[in-house]
């Protein structure tokens, strides 16, 4: 009742009053030009570039079989953005008397596209033009290199949720469920404080802080309640799928279903010795690297780090030795609750955007990365979460993009069948 409070107040207070205020759809079945509000929640959007180079003024419109029209103009950044009032199906086309006479539309690209939505609210629409018409063809080890990077950037990503996950498992044993969605709650407090005007380094530092906050909150409101109480470790896992479920509804209930961008999701692709990353990427790997060795010379170099690994250890014989477990527990929540929320920082910016359900999006990755490295070892969740990040984008050079996932759980499974303990587990007697 507690957490449920506070958690609703806290996204209450972070959102801006427009993204709370919910408005009608457009009555108006006239030509409309359409600017995007946070309150109107079915989009059609896009970003038209001239390889790194945006397109602007460039009028792009929409249209559907019950007269519904509405039309957008390309921004000084090339995006565009058409709000439609309900789900359903839309023409969508580019009026290439807009165009540049030097940017013409891509021979062979399709004008005008049909969209079409499923459950997602806002569908993307991408138009090539100007240097997309013949783009080079990039060798197979300059593709490979590419995904390699992005691969490191995005395992080491998971890398940062899955230490605090793992953390957290090897302390008390717990599954926990609800860590999804403490990747979701950064990247919604990042958009929330950086809407109410915060300057981007402030509203990210304090999403992380909000996240430590939000695991104190939950280990003094709720699993120490259960821990003094002796509830098993299956009725807690349970808790934790209820805990998921109940935050994940108060975000979208406050937030909405809309996807947002925070400051700067677009960045410009960057080149190193002849291989494309975007800036975005590049930090996030630096940032992913820097944080997951500070965390690394935590546990091996601290009297905290010591504690921690001796309450999960043995947390009889940690006690017996005078280390405050229910102390060292409270702290490995609250690291483990900013890294996620870090992390989520980290996967808007990746994706890019942020939607309401994004940590449940990832969780299976993120349990994928610990069951490979070993579950309640922390540097094998690093290992597994490099690994799967790895998998994932290194077999986008032969799969399609939705099946990426796919052939890393395929891998992590054939891994297992191997290796049932995970690369760093140890080894098990059961029954």
């Amino acid at each position: 009742m507690i957490l449920g409070l506070f958690m609703g107040v806290l996204f209450a207070s972070l959102l801006p009053p427009s993204a709370a205020v919910a408005m009608g759809p457009p009555t108006t079945a006239q030509v409309q030009v359409q600017t995007p509000t946070k309150s109107q929640e079915f989009t059609i959007r896009g970003t038209l570039r001239d390889g790194k180079e945006p397109v602007a003024g460039v009028r792009i419109t929409a249209t559907s079989s019950n007269g519904f029209s509405a039309e957008a103009v390309t921004d000084k950044d090339g995006r565009w953005v058409i709000v439609v009032p309900e789900k359903g199906t839309y023409e969508v086309l580019l009026d290439v008397s807009t165009l540049p006479p030097d940017k013409p539309l891509a021979s062979g690209e399709p004008n005008p596209r049909i969209v079409e939505f499923g459950t997602s609210s806002n569908m993307g629409v991408i138009f090539k033009v100007g240097e997309n018409v013949a783009p080079p063809v990039a060798s197979f080890g300059t593709i490979l290199a590419e995904r390699i990077v992005a691969g490191l950037s995005f395992g080491l990503l998971l890398a940062l949720t899955a230490v605090g996950l793992s953390l957290v498992f090897g302390t008390t044993g717990l599954t926990n469920f609800a860590h999804g969605e403490m990747v979701t709650f950064g990247a919604v407090a990042a958009f929330g404080l950086s809407a109410w005007g915060f300057p981007l380094w402030a509203a990210l530092t304090v999403a992380v802080l909000l996240g430590g906050a939000a695991g104190w909150i939950q280990d003094w409101g709720l699993w120490k309640p259960l821990r003094r109480r002796g509830s098993a470790l299956v009725p807690m896992m349970i808790v934790s799928i209820g805990l998921a479920l109940a935050m994940r509804y108060t975000i979208l209930f406050f937030f909405g279903g809309t996807t947002e961008q925070l400051p700067g999701a677009q960045s410009p692709l960057l080149k190193f010795a002849g291989i494309a990353i975007s800036r975005n990427t590049l930090i996030s790997l630096v940032v992913s690297l820097v944080v997951i060795v500070a965390v690394a010379l935590l546990l091996l170099k601290t009297r905290f780090g010591k504690a921690t690994r001796a309450v999960a250890d043995n947390p009889a014989l940690a006690a017996a030795s005078g280390i405050d477990v229910d102390r060292v527990i409270r702290m490995v929540w609250v690291v483990g609750s900013m890294l996620a929320a870090l992390g989520g920082i980290l996967w808007a910016y990746y994706r890019p955007g942020v939607t309401f359900n994004m940590g449940q999006q990832i969780l299976l990755l993120i349990f994928a990365g610990v069951t490979l490295g070993g579950l309640g070892t922390v540097f094998g969740a690093l290992i597994g979460s490099v690994l799967v990040g790895l998998m994932v984008e290194i077999s986008t050079i032969w799969l399609e993009a939705d099946l990426k996932y796919v052939g890393a759980l395929a891998i992590m499974i054939l891994v297992l069948l191997i290796r049932p303990q995970g690369i760093l587990g140890r080894r098990e007697r059961v029954g």
